[in-house]
């Protein structure tokens, strides 16, 4: 099979067993791998790497050839053009992620100037590029939200989805929990097929799939972006969860039911202090090794 017929399936993902042996005995096939290994994961919509490499062969071959020694290299310079140009096309498609670690903030702004404040352990994705169609964003984990007005925006989770269309809201999803609070404008919460819009105050909150009634929220932002975290008649068991995600620690929890509820606070700026904010309550004792933690009835 003719090398340029080779180099063009190559690129379309299109060669059979045998031709994939041809190809391999390329004396630039190394060259051609190494490039191909950047475009892993991308998709190009609207670039086709074959096609304009069959445009620039189909130029080639309406030209006499007097050399097939000058045709080689061209052709070698052709492909990595193409598979560069593809490059290029893939990169403006690519959607942006943030992540925070453990005991770990961050805030971002959007491309239309909204921003938005990560928890620590939490993920943001957005895509720019869509931006003015779309003003979508995917969340795991909690995240505080100022938006700008303007076309509809959504918060989608594994939950839920949240829709606004211009307000500050906060966002805590996690495996068995899913929380919306409204601090301005209003809020669409779209649970289970069911939207439930809220109101400057207003709260919805999803624990082990229970709906569960809270009181009017009072605070003008979360607590958490004032390194506190603050808990309202909730399972013990959250509390652990989020002193683990604020301090990067372990938690082990002897003979306590973690199902009690839990009202109080605790600091992220003093481990200490933190944690006989939420064990003296209790009459919970605590002992330390190395990064975990074990509580123990008092």
């Amino acid at each position: 099979m003719e090398r340029e017929t080779l180099i063009s399936k190559w690129l379309d993902n299109n060669l059979n067993d045998e031709e994939l042996k041809a190809f391999k005995k390329l004396e630039d096939y190394d060259d051609l791998v190494k490039l191909d290994r950047n475009l892993k994961g991308f998709k190009a919509e609207s670039f086709d790497p074959a096609v304009e490499l069959e445009s620039v062969l189909s130029s080639i071959r309406s030209k006499k050839q007097t050399s097939v020694h000058w045709l080689k290299p061209f052709m070698k310079i052709a492909a990595i053009l193409a598979i560069c140009f593809s490059l290029y096309y893939y990169t403006t498609t690519l959607d942006t992620t943030i992540t925070t670690a453990f005991a770990q903030k961050t805030t971002i702004e959007l491309p239309d100037n909204s921003s938005v404040s990560l928890n620590a352990k939490s993920l943001l994705i957005f895509n720019k590029k869509d931006w003015k169609k779309e003003r979508d964003v995917e969340l795991e984990g909690e995240a505080f939200f100022k938006v700008s007005k303007g076309s509809s925006f959504n918060v989608i989770t594994k939950t839920g989805t949240v829709t606004v269309y211009g307000t500050q809201f906060n966002v805590k999803q996690r495996d068995t929990y899913f929380e919306v609070i409204c601090y301005e404008g209003i809020v669409g919460v779209t649970y289970n097929s069911q939207l439930t819009k809220l109101k400057a105050g207003d709260s919805f909150l999803i624990i082990d799939g229970k709906l569960i009634v809270t009181e009017k929220e009072n605070s003008a932002t979360p607590s958490w972006l004032n390194n506190e975290s603050q808990f309202k008649s909730l399972p013990y068991s959250e509390v652990l969860a989020e002193f683990e995600r604020q301090y990067g620690v372990s938690i082990v929890a002897e003979n306590i039911d973690e199902n009690q509820l839990f009202t109080g606070s605790f600091s992220h700026k003093n481990i200490d202090i933190a944690l006989k904010s939420i064990t003296l309550p209790l009459h919970i004792k605590y002992s330390k090794t190395n990064n975990t933690i074990t509580l123990k009835r008092d």
